[in-house]
């Protein structure tokens, strides 16, 4: 099967090319304890993942007071602000996976619902920012992802097409932004979501990791 030409990859970042669950648990239990609310598990926790602050605290709370959830968020950023870059922990995958992309010529962005400076603090101690054309983080964007409004701005900023972009990530959130944006989308099985749960989506492949996406991008001889 021939694969389309591909001139830009755009990742999603939390369970994608890092792991920030650690953070995320003690912000959001921090924050809970601080409103006088019952802390949450682990497990529990872990699947908002990916959701912006709103869509957290409605998550896990069902409070849809919006002054209740900007206080949430206050005090999440609070904590988060002191705890989240030192807890967040880039998969050892996608160091070399982003290394070969840039090396065949790919231009490569990162769209997240993370705050772009603590994306960009986790990426300069990895010595990875300069392999990034383009960063766009939760305060970027009026609209947080499924809508598409950070994805396209990634794909102009990049100067390429979204028939000519694959976006990267881990969640059926990521599935859905790509969708609307008419961006090809490639699901790893890094995060929290199981494989099956991507099915009514297309996609271009399903990975373990973005290890994988070289080779599927024809930046790696190595057979897939």
């Amino acid at each position: 099967m021939t694969k389309p030409k591909i001139h830009a990859a755009v990742f999603d970042f939390d369970y994608t090319l890092a792991d920030s669950s650690e953070g995320c648990v003690e912000c959001v239990n921090f924050a809970f304890q601080e409103m006088g609310l019952d802390r949450h598990s682990n497990e529990k926790i872990c699947r908002t993942i990916g959701l912006s602050l709103k869509e957290t605290f409605l998550t896990l709370s069902g409070d849809r007071d919006a002054g209740r959830g900007d206080e949430f968020r206050r005090l999440f950023v609070q904590r988060a602000d002191q705890v989240m870059v030192d807890l967040t922990v880039m998969y050892k995958s996608a160091h070399n996976a982003i290394a070969m992309l840039r090396e065949s010529g790919l231009r490569l962005g990162i769209v997240s619902t993370k705050y772009r400076y603590r994306i960009e603090q986790v990426l300069e101690r990895e010595n990875l920012r300069q392999f990034f054309d383009v960063v766009i983080g939760g305060e970027d964007v009026e609209e947080h992802k499924p809508h598409p409004a950070g994805l396209l701005e990634a794909v102009r900023r990049l100067e390429c097409s979204p028939h000519s972009t694959v976006y990267v990530g881990d969640s059926l959130v990521d599935a859905e932004v790509a969708k609307r944006a008419a961006v090809q989308f490639v699901a790893v099985l890094s995060g929290v979501t199981p494989e099956d749960h991507f099915e009514s989506y297309e996609r271009l492949a399903t990975l373990k990791d973005v290890s994988e996406l070289p080779r599927l991008l024809r930046c790696d001889p190595t057979p897939l």
